[in-house]
């Protein structure tokens, strides 16, 4: 089975500053790229850091503070810091937490789980910029058409992976819910058969009747087990 990876699915070609580009010249990129973030890199094109639409707005917000003489910031706090800045290397959040190309969709959601991000640089083994690979871009593979889907579970996951012929076990994909129709060999195939089908790109649930031939699983009596594989052989 092979599994979409980021370098399949980011951004190329990725809008960045640097640690001195100011604040109107941000808040322009955003704007003319309709895009929420920009990553900041260092003169060698490796991250540094993240100015997001929010960290922005901090500064406005703080601002607007002062010149309504609301309560401001604590003036040693980080965001106080942010609040004065006026370029990106003061206005971004940093370090940037940043993917690799050879992560699948797995690993990077992951990723964005544990920094409460919702994109991430992605960077070469020099550590050097390449891409950006957002949420979106990850949801893109539940797109893939039920054709692809189907396709993949039948040749891959139950021929090739688990020797299961097309003839015995056919694979129903609608809008990327699969119903698994047939029978195989063993019992203890149907479980394995059933994780497998989860990890293909573009599965929202599985769902098996299965039938089996053999109870190699050992919860059911012998003669009970017999009768059923007398049942079905064919």
């Amino acid at each position: 089975m092979r599994h979409r990876t980021v370098g399949e699915l980011m951004t190329k070609d990725v809008v960045n500053v640097r640690q001195d580009t100011a604040f109107a010249d941000i808040a322009k990129l955003l704007a003319e790229h309709g895009i929420t973030a920009v990553p900041v890199v260092d003169d060698a094109d490796r991250p540094v850091g993240v100015v997001s639409e929010a960290d922005l707005l901090r500064k406005e917000a703080a601002r607007l503070d002062a010149d309504w003489l609301l309560p401001t910031l604590h003036p040693q706090s980080a965001g106080r810091n942010k609040a004065e800045a006026t370029t990106a290397e003061g206005l971004m959040t940093s370090p940037a937490v940043t993917a690799r190309p050879e992560w699948t969709v797995v690993e990077a959601a992951r990723a964005m789980e544990r920094g409460g991000i919702k994109r991430l640089p992605v960077v070469d083994g020099t550590g050097r910029l390449i891409g950006v690979i957002s949420r979106a871009d990850l949801l893109r593979v539940f797109l893939r058409g039920d054709r692809a889907v189907r396709e993949e579970i039948t040749g891959d996951v139950l021929l090739r992976t688990l020797g299961v012929p097309p003839d015995a076990v056919t694979a129903h994909v609608v809008d990327g819910r699969v119903t698994l129709r047939g029978i195989v060999e063993r019992k203890s195939m149907i479980p394995v058969a059933v994780r497998l089908c989860r990890t293909v790109d573009g599965v929202v649930e599985v769902t098996e009747e299965l039938e089996y031939r053999v109870d190699d699983v050992g919860d059911e009596d012998t003669d009970t087990d017999l009768s059923r594989r007398d049942r079905l052989a064919p």
